[in-house]
């Protein structure tokens, strides 16, 4: 997959539209439904999207996402993807409906399809929806594809749902509703090492401040490095029991004793197991995590 920051006259695509934050299941079906119409018809699909939220534009802060740029990326790319466009706001903000549309997707793309999600909106004051993409196609030429909202147990998947979830620690209904285990990539730093001393040495990662804040607590886990897939379980917080400094995510890897300073490894959220809790010793400390190890699925 090819990423580009400026637009470029790329005609005949396949165009899915949208931020796509997170790249869950409802965002799956309108990028995959883009990337099976190029396959289907012998061209070429491409997502554009922006490299920030609009939301940091309008209020001067951007939300907590559910992936760093990069992981949406990747995300992405594994969809099948040619092309990914990641434009400034700012520069078409002003734009209406029809300017963007004529002056940018037409301009550059001809598209022979366009699709989007069912509430998808655009255009200065958001004068364009899926109604007015519809209305324009024979217009323009292009296909125009509505995706339905996708659901869980009747429920709509949308991203304001998912960080709802995490935030609040339900983290086995938010996988479900992202289509993949919610995760972190980083490098392993080194911290108080005191995991060691009781048995239970941890790889430490520094949690990126960018995404949507677990609650501080303990973690199933499955941890990929190397290539492989390893069971653990992980402390998300400030560590009171050792008067810890700072939030940290510590991850003790089962049946695995490398020293991995330096390498990123990544972290995949299965279940909240508990709080996070100050204990009086670190030998209460101890018998938790191993209570905590056994409750493991």
């Amino acid at each position: 997959m090819q990423i580009l920051t400026e637009l470029t006259k790329n005609p005949n695509l396949s165009l899915a539209l949208g931020y796509f934050d997170g790249v869950h299941q409802g965002h799956q079906a309108v990028i995959n439904n883009a990337v099976e119409f190029a396959k289907q018809h012998n061209t070429k699909s491409a997502v554009i999207t922006f490299k920030d939220h609009p939301y940091c534009y309008f209020r001067g802060v951007c939300p907590k996402y559910l992936l760093t740029r990069k992981g949406r990326e990747e995300k992405i790319e594994q969809l099948g993807v040619d092309y990914l466009y990641e434009l400034d706001f700012e520069s078409i903000s002003g734009l209406l409906a029809e300017e963007y549309l004529r002056d940018v997707l037409i301009k550059y793309f001809t598209p022979s399809a366009i699709s989007t999600g069912y509430n998808h909106n655009f255009g200065y004051k958001k004068s364009g929806n899926v109604k007015f993409l519809a209305a324009q196609a024979a217009k323009f030429g292009y296909q125009y594809f509505e995706l339905p909202p996708q659901k869980l147990n009747n429920e709509v998947i949308n991203s304001t749902e998912i960080r709802k979830l995490l935030s609040q620690g339900k983290i086995e209904k938010a996988n479900k509703m992202l289509g993949y285990n919610f995760g972190i990539t980083g490098e392993v730093i080194k911290g108080q090492q005191i995991g060691r001393t009781i048995g239970f040495r941890t790889a430490n990662l520094i949690y990126p401040p960018e995404l949507i804040d677990l609650p501080f607590g303990v973690y199933e886990t499955a941890v990929r490095y190397a290539g492989k897939i390893y069971r653990g379980i992980a402390n998300f917080g400030v560590r009171p029991t050792v008067n810890g400094k700072g939030a940290l995510l510590e991850v003790h890897l089962l049946e695995f004793d490398k020293d991995i300073y330096g390498e990123n490894i990544t972290v995949e959220f299965i279940k909240m197991i508990r709080k996070e809790k100050k204990f009086a010793s670190l030998d209460e400390l101890k018998k938790q995590i191993t209570k905590d190890i056994e409750n493991l699925s």
